[in-house]
């Protein structure tokens, strides 16, 4: 299992805990990561038996290299206290589960009532509502917080604000998530495209979040899988742009240079810091696929 900062997260799936079809079909998916889902993607009726469909796949399908986040039920619902048990007790008899993501965090509190209940899993936050935007360095800065993903529809509808293919109403939300989660080291990713037909938005949406800094897309489909893990890996160019500064800027050093040029921009240490950064997530890429 690849581990730490290097880990891709360009796709990560949400899969719904309810469906043992879709739970086995995951297994073959080209997707960094899996979110599976006893929330949003489970109706009221089936949530119970859910947990038992979810935590016997996680115990017999073999998901690879892949991340495995489990998306329980909110604490103020009926069901989340049961679904964090449940996963925390599958983990103690050596299921893998790499995270729990809770849904609707707004405080950093939130996360603590979860730890309350078990200190066995790293732990996600969903960041969908208002006061989360307005609490976002908050609870970036909780220390068992790993990752944090964007909840954009729960946020577009409590915001009551109109969808545009340019996200602007998401922009302000956006950005304090982002900023927050590089701040405190934490992983971010993106909300999810509907329009699961619709390819070219979804590639202009995911061109967007990979320019703003997000680590990877959450998608609804299988057949969004492609676009993110191109859209949020190092391209050709990029890769080779990397080597070629890095062996200038090596060049430079040994002649005791501080600085190289590189098809005429300056290069400084900095530059190679995120040059070794691009390779190494290009590895890391390689390595799951």
């Amino acid at each position: 299992m690849i581990q730490g900062a290097n880990r891709p997260y360009r796709s990560v799936l949400y899969i719904p805990g309810s469906k043992e079809r879709a739970l086995e079909k995951a297994t073959g998916l080209a997707c960094d990561a899996i979110i599976f889902d006893l929330e949003d993607a489970v109706a009221v009726e089936e949530k119970v038996n859910a947990r038992a469909t979810l935590t016997a796949a996680l115990r017999d399908f073999d998901y690879g290299a892949r991340a495995r986040i489990v998306r329980v039920n909110g604490l103020d619902t009926e069901w989340g206290r049961a679904d964090v048990l449940a996963v925390a007790d599958a983990v103690h008899a050596g299921v893998r589960v790499d995270a729990l993501l809770i849904p609707k965090v707004s405080y950093k509190k939130d996360l603590d009532a979860v730890i309350d209940l078990t200190s066995a899993l790293p732990l996600w936050a969903m960041m969908e509502t208002a006061m989360g935007m307005l609490n976002a360095g908050d609870i970036a800065s909780h220390p068992r917080l790993e990752g944090m993903v964007m909840g954009t529809n729960d946020l577009a509808k409590e915001l009551q604000s109109r969808f545009r293919a340019d996200r602007l109403p998401m922009q302000a939300g956006l950005g304090a998530c982002l900023l927050a989660a590089k701040a405190f080291g934490k992983v971010i990713i993106d909300g999810v495209y509907n329009a699961f037909k619709d390819e070219d938005g979804l590639r202009a949406e995911c061109d967007q979040g990979r320019d703003m800094g997000f680590d990877g897309k959450t998608l609804i489909h299988p057949a969004q899988l492609a676009i993110a893990n191109a859209a949020f890996a190092p391209s050709d160019a990029e890769i080779d742009l990397a080597r070629r500064q890095i062996a200038a800027f090596d060049e430079a050093q040994a002649q005791g240079l501080g600085v190289a040029v590189v098809d005429g921009k300056i290069v400084e240490n900095l530059h190679i810091v995120t040059a070794r950064q691009i390779l190494a997530k290009a590895e890391a890429i390689a390595a799951m696929e």
